[in-house]
């Protein structure tokens, strides 16, 4: 899979779950708002037709990976941000850097075969584009801090 697929297979993830986390939806009813988001982003991406129909298939099989991932353990992946985003609760964190840790949670814990570093590189992107001035040192330390726990080197050794 491209690596543009993926990167943008991150974005669409990360707005499915800020959609479900606002919205309050569940797995199933955020993966169904799936085709929609990707629409809008496309455009936002202003990605070409054949671009479109070419990419299109590999972004959402990405984004649904990541999805699913995150659903899969989101007590788990929710408990390891909370506790590592040191006086911070889920609640009062900006909702785009709780999102952010939560597609990159999932992809640290459920997609081994991505380096550890590409996860962080791509994290920090997303939460420097979306979020706010702080959001890439503190996205980057609350992994860096999961990947050591979890005994995770950048090349996943």
């Amino acid at each position: 899979m491209p690596e543009g697929a993926r990167r943008r297979g991150r974005e669409l993830a990360l707005s499915v779950l800020f959609q479900s986390d606002l919205c309050g939806l569940r797995a199933g009813e955020a993966v169904g708002r799936l085709g929609a988001t990707m629409d809008v982003l496309a455009e936002i991406w202003e990605m070409p037709p054949d671009e479109r129909r070419k990419l299109r298939p590999e972004i959402e099989q990405f984004a649904v990976c990541l999805i699913e991932a995150y659903f899969m353990r989101a007590g788990e992946i929710d408990a390891h941000i909370e506790r590592l985003a040191h006086d911070w609760t889920l609640e009062r964190m900006p909702a785009t850097d709780r999102n952010v840790l939560r597609v990159a949670a999932a992809e640290l814990l459920g997609v081994p075969e991505t380096p550890v570093s590409v996860v962080f590189n791509e994290a920090v992107e997303l939460a420097k584009t979306y979020g706010t001035p702080a959001s890439g040192k503190f996205v980057n330390g609350v992994l860096a801090t999961l990947a050591r726990e979890q005994g995770l080197t950048p090349e996943r050794a």
